[in-house]
């Protein structure tokens, strides 16, 4: 199989030649630029520094050459701005803490506070406030809260509405050419179009706007969640408006080059537990992750995912009620999310994509062997029947050990060879 028609399989429910890989696919399942520099140098390709594609999280770009050693099959199409409100273009070097230089676009522009910890401004702007900091030995950006004091007569939905808006002609130009390129590798193809993630925390702070309004307390934000439900409606029902007129301007340029749309990364698990009940979500999140689902499947051949980190499998009747079809990062260290019982419940109607290796403990802490058992146990049962594409619990984090990159894609090889023996408890 080509590597399009193998995760075109898996996504029927099927199963392939082998078990289908993403890496770099999307902003939750990329690789750190100090890891992809390390495998250019495992492999032999040409030495040049890596392209921080999130100049937040610094996940490096997958190139072609780095995507046909590793045997990826999934290329992605990402929004031409960062969360930042800065164009990923004009690139410029830059240099990690450690050494290691990177490439950042024209408009990364930062500056030292007395610390040395590294500020990031909105839209490259430095005479705005800082919206995120990198702490002087850090590998990646938190971002930083700015918020004003709230007036509980005054809240209006409106300002937590500003970074949404009509997609705009110069961003449909850039999406056509991206999709129209990444067709053309012959990889199946994942999107990020953005602004359907209702509520992420990650985008709550709004990184990108230079003085944010409404509530962008994180805390602030989880509380409204509860004591503000009213509010919280109101934003998601527009949020969901222009979601909607946008897609429909999106997929008039793209049309069938896209296979998966990365519709949310909005987490709603911990390690132990979960942000809110089943219930909360039914009523809060539910509704307009259906409208999006609903549009998606109704005008186009897209399958969509939903990527939650933690424990919620709780939620997994629900995401397919709203019309998922894939569920990412499938966090199985976390409670209730054993591999074995979330296959056996839910692997007729959700395709999972990632679980492959445990990322905060196994892959950068462990000893080769042990990434090559746990991989292969997960493969085991994540793949049984079809309906699984490898990847990592969530992205790979900095200075994970390369030797243990390796030991993990060894394993899917090796794994391809192995007769079946039946499904193993994780």
């Amino acid at each position: 199989m080509t590597p399009h028609q193998r995760v075109l399989t898996t996504l029927d429910h099927r199963a392939p030649d082998r078990v289908p890989i993403d890496f770099g696919g999307t902003m939750v399942t990329g690789i750190h630029v100090s890891v992809v520099a390390a495998l250019r140098d495992y492999y032999g390709l040409e030495r040049r520094p890596v392209k921080a594609l999130d100049p937040g999280q610094m996940l490096g770009l997958v190139e072609d050459d780095l995507k046909t050693a590793m045997g990826i099959d999934v290329e992605g199409v990402f929004r031409r701005a960062t969360r930042f409100g800065f164009p990923l273009d004009d690139w410029k070097p830059f240099r990690m803490y450690d050494g290691l230089e990177i490439l950042v676009p024209g408009q990364f522009n930062y500056t030292l506070d007395d610390n040395g910890d590294t500020l990031m401004h909105p839209q490259g702007d430095v005479s705005a406030p800082p919206s995120a900091r990198m702490p002087k030995d850090g590998y990646f950006f938190d971002a930083i809260i700015r918020q004003d004091p709230i007036d509980e007569d005054r809240l209006n939905p409106q300002d937590n509405l500003e970074e949404f808006g009509p997609v705009s002609e110069a961003e449909l130009k850039h999406l056509a050419e991206s999709a129209h390129a990444a067709r053309a590798t012959g990889r199946a193809v994942i999107a990020s179009f953005g602004g359907t993630s209702f509520g992420d925390i990650a985008l709550i702070p709004a990184p990108a706007l230079k003085h944010p309004k409404g509530i962008r307390d994180i805390t602030e934000w989880y509380m409204a969640t509860r004591a503000r439900r009213g509010y919280v409606h109101q934003v998601f029902q527009k949020q969901c408006e222009i979601a909607l007129a946008n897609f429909a301007r999106i997929q008039a340029v793209v049309g069938d080059r896209i296979d998966v749309v990365f519709v949310c990364g909005t987490d709603f698990g911990t390690q132990k537990s979960s942000f809110c009940s089943v219930e909360s979500f039914d009523e809060l999140w539910l509704p307009y992750y259906k409208a999006i689902n609903d549009w998606i499947h109704r005008n186009t051949n897209w399958k969509t995912l939903k990527h939650s980190c933690g424990s919620v499998a709780k939620f997994y009747p629900s995401f397919i009620e709203a019309g998922f079809d894939i569920i990412n990062p499938v966090q199985c260290s976390a409670a209730g999310m054993d591999p074995e019982v979330l296959k056996r419940a839910f692997g007729d109607r959700l395709i999972f994509w990632g679980g492959g290796v445990d990322t905060q403990k196994t892959l950068p802490f462990g000893k080769p062997g042990e990434v090559r058992e746990e991989v292969l146990r997960r493969l085991e049962v994540f793949s049984a029947n079809g309906g699984y594409v490898f990847n990592a619990v969530h992205n790979i984090q900095a200075r994970t050990p390369v030797a243990n990159v390796v030991a993990m894609l060894a394993a899917v090889k090796e794994f391809h060879g192995r007769p079946r023996t039946g499904v193993h408890s994780d």
